[in-house]
């Protein structure tokens, strides 16, 4: 973490200064730029990304009463914890959690119909898939997160509680704002916004405003969810399981932070939309799967009970497709307000939080002047394939579930659980989060180049590995310096000539990345930092024991803040001598080097050879907008 930059200041680094004239109010204003509709983890992960920007006026309106407490949903992916990296929470979203090592499936004993036994164990992550674990959080806590990285923004953002969502109307003047009406403590107001999210749930108030329907299916089946503190002779206690009975159904089990608790999910069958189901009844079927293992809840701290369908909304903003070319989108869709699933696969939350992380950048791009407002059609274009995708795989999980535990046949149900467990291993990228692959598009490259660092696909997510900074020679992941702060990454990986030396690629690029032709020189606004808009960082193939930081092209040691102060941190050496090398561990091309260009959301954009100068202008020339 880097601060002090404009001066001393004492205190918590974490807690920002705040901004000299705040947009944000204990009033609630009648125009904002960003209005958010809802506090849970897509609405918060939004506005946490633009309190960073207090010249953007953002205001976030929940009809809850305060903020989330307790229960829902508790699985954070590692795509997850990458992303909350990007906001310095990683640390202690991962202290506080339960990890998530193993998963442990369970089934009807061979021979023995009347018990369950276990049939197979798998490593939840395998190795080298993500620097962070796979955990369980429940996410009134991931809330109070956001909450508090809100607060400590220099526009000390909060959320306006008691106040429900009436309408929203767009206006047919592309200058009018959006007009939302809604219910307060001080009864009826209106606030116009140049752009509303809704984050409002699968009854979503701004999906039916801007008229998009939700298309799929529901389910009767019902799911009774609980959190309980219970004296078990279950051996698997502390292990993710699927638990399939003969006779009595199934159970998710998950194993819950702090030791002692632990959440089931408890399959009741198809019930009748009106009927009514019972703690008791939950527990008692529980009870039933589980036998002849004892199970004494001593406490339930949580209990809900859903019905989920799959189905995804037509579109994620508010512009037909005969219309794009004529008007760009002012009112989006985020989370459950556009896809819902079961919960087997635990992607819920994760993929909400994906889709505003998605958004949150382009907005601000826009209200920034740094990309035109064409830029945000991109975001139904990107994510509305990723909801499809999600709502596929989750209905074949969900049928080698329910292929196992239908079958009345003890070896087709022994083979039904087998396809479970084979289906969890395939699909491991999935359920780690990252199945995410945004196709060659106005944001993202082609595979032409991907040759020269064939472990940083365009349209993934960029995978982190160890380096060692020249500067300080700490270790540290490359992939952690990436902040949720709106900026492009350019990572430089040397070709196989000396970096001191000027006729290298590495150094041809440092001296066209200064020049007037780049687009540093061309997209970052007068008087801003040189980094501002693009953060580079160059890595050499040498050990940081033969080249001094000194050494390095000045673009990797830039002057900034209101002081002129140094950055010490953009230059980075490999961790030699290991496995962990990362020219090695990422496939980059030792002879050529190559450049790898990430999006402010932490996917790369495109790979280049060091010397496409012309490529890289071409590539941002055709969404921003020049600053000179």
């Amino acid at each position: 973490m880097q601060f002090h930059l404009n001066g001393f200041q004492t205190g918590d680094p974490k807690r920002y200064e705040p901004a000299s004239t705040l947009a944000n109010s204990d009033q609630l204003p009648e125009e904002v730029d960003v209005l958010i509709v809802g506090s849970g983890p897509a609405g918060l992960l939004l506005a946490a990304q633009l309190s960073t920007f207090p010249e953007i006026v953002t205001r976030v309106v929940e009809k809850a009463e305060g903020a989330l407490e307790v229960g829902r949903a508790d699985g954070i992916a590692c795509r997850t914890v990458e992303m909350f990296e990007a906001f310095g929470l990683a640390e202690r979203l991962t202290t506080e959690a339960y990890w998530i090592n193993e998963t442990h499936f369970w089934g009807p004993a061979p021979g023995d119909k009347s018990r369950i036994t276990r049939l197979g164990r798998v490593q939840d992550v395998r190795d080298g898939l993500s620097e962070f674990p796979h955990v369980i959080v429940n996410q009134a806590r991931l809330l109070d997160f956001l909450l508090e990285y809100m607060h400590n923004s220099p526009s000390r953002l909060q959320v306006d509680y008691s106040h429900e969502t009436l309408k929203v109307e767009v206006p047919e003047g592309a200058d009018e704002r959006v007009a939302v009406t809604l219910n307060t403590p001080k009864g009826k107001k209106t606030v116009r916004a140049r752009y509303v999210v809704g984050c409002d749930g699968a009854h979503s108030v701004v999906r039916e405003s801007i008229g998009r329907v939700a298309q799929g299916h529901g389910e009767d089946k019902a799911w009774g969810v609980m959190d309980v503190l219970a004296v078990t002779d279950f051996p698997d206690i502390r292990f993710k399981c699927t638990i399939q009975s003969a006779e009595a159904g199934n159970i998710l089990l998950i194993p819950r932070e702090g030791g002692y608790m632990v959440r089931l999910y408890v399959d009741m069958g198809n019930i009748a939309p009106d009927a009514w189901l019972t703690k008791e009844q939950v527990l008692k079927k529980a009870q039933a799967v589980l036998a002849p293992y004892t199970f004494d809840v001593k406490e339930i701290a949580w209990f809900s009970v859903y019905r989920v369908g799959h189905r995804v909304t037509d579109k994620f903003d508010d512009v037909d497709d005969d219309q794009m070319d004529n008007r760009t989108p002012r009112v989006f869709i985020a989370g459950d307000a556009c896809h819902t699933h079961t919960a087997k696969a635990g992607q819920g939350m994760n993929v909400s939080m994906q889709d505003t992380f998605n958004l949150g950048w382009k907005l601000m791009s826009v209200l920034q002047g740094r990309s035109p407002a064409s830029l945000l059609h991109t975001y139904n274009a990107e994510r509305h394939v990723i909801a499809e995708n999600l709502i596929e795989m989750d209905t074949s999980w969900s049928r080698a579930i329910g292929a196992a535990q239908g079958s009345d046949d003890p070896q087709g149900a022994m083979k039904g659980l087998a396809e479970v467990q084979r289906q969890f291993v395939t699909n491991s990228e999935f359920t780690a989060g990252f199945a995410t692959h945004y196709a060659p598009d106005l944001l993202t490259g082609d595979d032409t180049h991907l040759g020269l660092a064939t472990g940083f696909p365009p349209g993934r997510r960029f995978h982190s590995a160890e380096v060692i900074r020249l500067g300080d020679a700490k270790k540290v992941h490359l992939g952690h310096v990436h902040r949720a702060d709106g900026r492009w990454r350019l990572y430089a990986f040397a070709d196989m000539v000396d970096p001191r030396n000027p006729g290298s690629r590495f150094n041809q690029l440092m001296d066209f990345l200064a020049s007037k032709a780049s687009p540093i020189r061309c997209f970052t606004p007068q008087g801003a930092d040189p980094d501002a808009i693009f953060d580079v960082h160059g890595i050499i193939q040498q050990s940081h024991l033969e080249v001094d930081w000194t050494d390095m092209h000045d673009v990797l040691k830039p002057h900034k803040g209101a002081l002129g102060l140094q950055d010490y941190q953009k230059a980075h050496a490999p961790v030699l001598g290991t496995d962990q090398d990362i020219f090695d561990l990422r496939g980059i091309d030792r002879g050529a080097g190559a450049l790898v260009v990430v999006r402010p959301d932490q996917y790369v954009a495109l790979v280049l050879p060091l010397d496409a100068h012309d490529e890289l202008a071409a590539y941002f020339d055709r969404f921003m907008l020049n600053a000179q």
